[in-house]
């Protein structure tokens, strides 16, 4: 493990700085979650255009796609060319994409429009958690990273929700939303302040060359993440197929389980902190098993309330899993690696979430009622992971003290 190098910054971090950086890292769920209530309607529109009916379901996974390509090259940039300048632009493109189907009468010209979107996301991404990890430290940085994953959660089920509610008249009207970003794009410029970096002198004799990532101790953990979004995936997109499956149809009831699930990431990451002093391997086993129990027990369940019982507790693991991951992360590298890192973990989680409904489907062959098979398999496929954390420290090189995350902080940052 390196020793941080870690940001002086000209002024203290506050409150305006972590709504601000909360809240934008809610903009990347806008463009996963809003449309997915309109693409009946919207495919009713293009009917008569070739290819529709793989172009239309495009327009709402093709961002995640581009973030998954592209999230560790905006990682790269904003390490070398500075945090806040690509945040700015990012947004101004956020915008510029976002609103571009209002008018656009061609499906293509509003896939392309889609990619733009993918390309803003990534860069907002990846800079509201690298300010993240540069505006703070210690038990603070923590906090926010396990904020940042119930902003995101609770923004998810708004959006969806506004989404139907703005597109019941025409479907073109939820990309209206996308012009938020105006708001947020002067408040950026004025609340927020690109970090430098102050190396402790009793530290530098100790920190590796900055250009040196250190792929050995982060790649087990990219893995981890990138599992993690598959795992995230499972439930919203699943849930509602295995209902059917029970043959429970109503909204209300699909509606229950889809809150179950949020309410149970929302408990898992709010705990993360009350797990102060624990290593990283062992939160990590902790939530890998809930995840797969909750996996397991949706296999098996034959009635409504057992299913919200299973999506509840596979939301504990998962509200877990992810502030772990990027907290011990960040905890690796230092200053100068931080956009990289935090590009890296921001693509193999998008590149999960992309890749979920493919796997699934893949083990299902499109049978519906094989879905129960194919949630235990990836169940007990969690369970097998769980395991495998406990030896993410050795297969990264990781020094075995510094895998207290949380409650703790880097090296450089104790001493």
């Amino acid at each position: 493990m390196v020793a941080d190098t870690f940001v002086k910054p000209a002024r203290q971090a506050g409150l305006a700085q972590s709504l601000l950086l909360l809240l934008g890292s809610c903009l990347p769920v806008l463009g996963a979650v809003l449309l997915a209530p309109v693409l009946p309607r919207m495919q009713a529109h293009f009917a008569s255009v070739d290819g529709s009916a793989v172009l239309v379901p495009i327009v709402l996974t093709l961002p995640a796609l581009v973030i998954a390509l592209l999230a560790p090259f905006a990682g790269l940039i904003a390490d070398r060319l500075g945090r806040k300048p690509l945040l700015l632009a990012s947004m101004v493109l956020y915008v510029l994409c976002g609103v571009l189907p209002l008018w656009l009468d061609s499906l293509h010209a509003i896939v392309l429009s889609r990619a733009g979107i993918g390309l803003a996301e990534a860069g907002i991404m990846t800079c509201c958690t690298t300010l993240m990890g540069d505006y703070y430290s210690g038990a603070k940085r923590e906090r926010l990273f396990a904020l940042q994953m119930v902003a995101t959660s609770l923004s998810a089920a708004a959006f969806i929700a506004l989404g139907g509610f703005l597109g019941q008249n025409d479907w073109r009207t939820p990309f209206a939303l996308y012009a938020v970003g105006l708001i947020f794009l002067p408040l950026m410029a004025w609340q927020l302040w690109e970090p430098q970096a102050r190396t402790q002198p009793e530290q530098s004799s100790q920190a590796l060359p900055t250009g040196k990532f250190p792929w050995r101790a982060l790649t087990p953990l990219y893995v981890l993440s990138l599992l993690a979004g598959l795992s995230l995936f499972i439930v919203p997109v699943q849930a509602g197929y295995l209902l059917n499956l029970l043959h429970v149809d109503a909204p209300q009831q699909i509606g229950m389980t889809m809150g179950a699930n949020q309410l149970g990431v929302l408990v898992g990451a709010l705990s993360f902190r009350l797990f102060s002093g624990m290593r990283g391997q062992h939160l990590l086993l902790i939530a890998y098993v809930l995840a797969g129990i909750g996996g397991l027990l949706m296999a098996a369940a034959a009635t409504h309330t057992q299913v919200v019982v299973a999506v509840t507790i596979n939301g504990l693991g998962i509200g877990l899993m992810l502030p772990t991951l990027i907290t011990w992360i960040m905890a690796q590298v230092s200053f100068h690696q931080r956009g990289r890192a935090a590009g890296c973990f921001t693509a193999a989680i998008f590149a999960g979430e992309f890749i979920s409904p493919l796997v699934v489907l893949g083990m299902t062959r499109g049978d519906a009622t094989a879905l129960p098979h194919a949630l235990a398999i990836v169940g007990g496929l969690q369970l097998l992971v769980a395991v495998f954390c406990l030896a993410v420290p050795r297969l990264g090189g990781l020094l075995h003290d510094a895998n207290v995350v949380a409650g703790g902080s880097t090296i450089a940052e104790k001493n």
